[in-house]
């Protein structure tokens, strides 16, 4: 068995096992949402989300693949996220939502993807998403056909997300124009905060933990 398989092996088999869950996704709140985050599992009214940490071979390490969302008017502009979206109603469940979006923003068939579980729910309150993290592989460094929605691509190694040297403090801009220092992942020329950190944060503790 190859380096990939072996990994894909093992996060399948910790995915089966209790999750980090919130102690984990703390790690990377920004500290304005830690209290909220410790008291809210997300409002009934919450649109259902899902995502998509997609693992794959990547430069004789393992990649996984990240999307800088394109600029428009929405509270998620120019951020880096996972692919991901909220549920149609042609969607049969989440997982359906979670492939069917990478699909549409990567152009990865969902028939090609592999699921090996999900990581603990999060709910994004700036977009009044309520997300279930997915988590797959494909075996095979995509050609990814990205559309609209995304300004760039991000494979990231995960060996970048494990340095030493990460997470750090940056400050950042939030939706209401004003400025806070957040905990991130500075990768590539990105920060990667908020929602996104906190997916990361909780994924990298079952990896690493």
């Amino acid at each position: 068995m190859d380096a990939f398989s072996t990994f894909v092996s093992f996060l399948g088999e910790k995915l089966q096992q209790p999750l980090p869950g919130l102690d984990a996704q703390l790690r990377l709140a920004p500290v304005s949402r830690i209290k909220e985050l410790k008291n809210v599992t997300g409002p009934l009214h919450a649109l259902e989300s899902a995502v998509l940490a997609l693992f794959f071979p990547y430069k004789n390490d393992i990649g996984i693949l990240l999307l800088k969302r394109a600029a428009d008017n929405s509270v998620h502009s120019r951020q880096v996220s996972f692919p991901g979206g909220k549920k149609e109603n042609s969607d049969a469940d989440l997982q359906e939502t979670a492939l069917r979006e990478t699909f549409e923003e990567t152009g990865i068939p969902a028939e090609e993807i592999h699921v090996l579980g999900t990581l603990s729910r999060l709910y994004i309150r700036p977009s009044n998403f309520n997300v279930l993290p997915y988590v797959g592989y494909i075996d095979y460094d995509p050609v990814l056909q990205c559309n609209a929605e995304v300004e760039r691509p991000l494979k990231v190694a995960l060996s970048e997300l494990t340095n030493p040297d990460l997470p750090v403090e940056r400050t950042i801009k939030g939706h209401d124009g004003k400025r806070y220092p957040v905990p991130c992942y500075d990768i590539q020329g990105e920060i990667i905060w908020g929602a996104t950190a906190m997916m990361l944060s909780e994924l990298l503790a079952v990896i690493l933990e």
